[in-house]
């Protein structure tokens, strides 16, 4: 395997060994009638077991795209898939489907976003929780049984020997959810990829389920992909950040460098965006501009210039005609050098955020 300090994109390890999670110039391209949409186009990044890896961006930016792919759940007629993505050492793209279903479930699993739409309606909580811990593991229709109780006690549904013969439509919004978590551990999977499963909830709820994603994965020492639009989830839960756009990384690094320090201009736009508490009730939010770019035909350059407000501030036209790329470790995918990105970020865009 090529040696990590010499991979574009992707922090060295420290310890000289192979992270968890690899993924390496992923490329997930769909054959439509309109043309070629390429919906993620050479991404990079490592994950290791105990840490939790925040990814944002706006809708089409190729965030749930990346974890489907890593779970092979891209139907692979309509799906070119390219590059490496290794989980602890395996290769998962060009897996066979019996190889990949004996990992999902098991060793990575995801929390997919509605619960009332993934789970069947057709069938207890309680029989969806034990179906795939009998798959993986063998176990009786009993110990199955038992599995999904504790599972469920785990989770704080209350009454759980009751509840676990109970469908998902007599579930709230934020018990299926906790359903949903249950079904995905319930094999004590190494990774685990969350959908924006806190969305649809009330912000009550909301924070229960991620204190219980943090006590779960302190319990198990799991590995977490966490994707959301909302930066105050990723501000509680990332250790490490992956801001994507236009199919692309655009900027990483820890938790607190990409929210207290971002140095890329659409993470300022992020930012900038979000309504705070300590505001004027009667200041505008500064949205960003335009629209996010058409991944059937993406533009020229720099994916992000049609939209940033620094075009200017870079000579020779360099945005609009040459893609800058994502240097290792905390990096960000734009000309601006590193001087102009500290005097901007200070000058005009950290006084709104304050």
């Amino acid at each position: 395997m090529t040696t990590l300090t010499k991979t574009e994109g992707v922090p060295a390890q420290s310890d000289g060994g192979d992270p968890f999670l690899s993924v390496r110039d992923l490329r997930v391209h769909f054959s439509t009638e309109d043309g070629l949409v390429k919906a993620v186009d050479g991404l990079s990044f490592d994950l290791e077991k105990g840490r939790t890896l925040g990814i944002v961006g706006e809708s089409g930016s190729g965030k749930s795209v990346t974890n489907l792919s890593i779970l092979g759940l891209h139907n692979p007629e309509f799906a070119n898939i390219t590059g490496q993505i290794t989980l602890d050492g395996q290769e998962l793209i060009g897996a066979r489907e019996k190889t990949l279903e004996r990992l999902r479930g098991n060793k990575m699993a995801m929390i997919f976003q509605d619960p009332l739409t993934a789970l069947s309606p057709f069938y207890t909580v309680g029989r969806q929780i034990a179906e795939p811990y009998m798959k993986h593991t063998g176990a009786s229709k009993k110990e199955a049984r038992a599995r999904a109780i504790e599972m469920l006690d785990k989770v704080g549904i209350p009454q759980p020997k009751t509840r676990v013969d109970d469908y998902p439509h007599q579930f709230s919004g934020g018990m299926r959810q906790r359903a949903m978590i249950a079904m995905a551990l319930v094999c004590n999977p190494e990774l685990i990829i969350a959908d924006e499963p806190t969305t649809a909830l009330d912000v009550t709820v909301q924070a229960q389920i991620l204190d219980l994603l943090k006590d779960l994965q302190q319990e198990f020492g799991s590995a977490i992909i966490f994707i959301t639009h909302d930066l105050g989830v990723i501000a509680d839960m990332a250790d490490d950040i992956m801001v994507m756009y236009g199919g692309r990384a655009v900027e990483r690094g820890t938790r607190n460098e990409v929210l207290h320090a971002p140095r890329h201009p659409y993470s300022w736009g992020l930012l900038s965006s979000m309504p705070r508490l300590t505001s004027d009730v009667n200041e505008k939010l500064s949205p960003i501009p335009g629209t996010p770019p058409s991944l059937l035909n993406p533009p020229t350059g720099c994916p992000f210039h049609p939209r940033c407000g620094f075009t200017d501030e870079v000579p020779d036209g360099r945005c609009a005609s040459e893609r800058p790329e994502l240097e290792p470790g905390r990096a960000a995918a734009c000309h601006l050098t590193a001087d102009q990105k500290q005097t901007f970020f200070i000058e005009q865009i950290k006084p709104r955020l304050v």
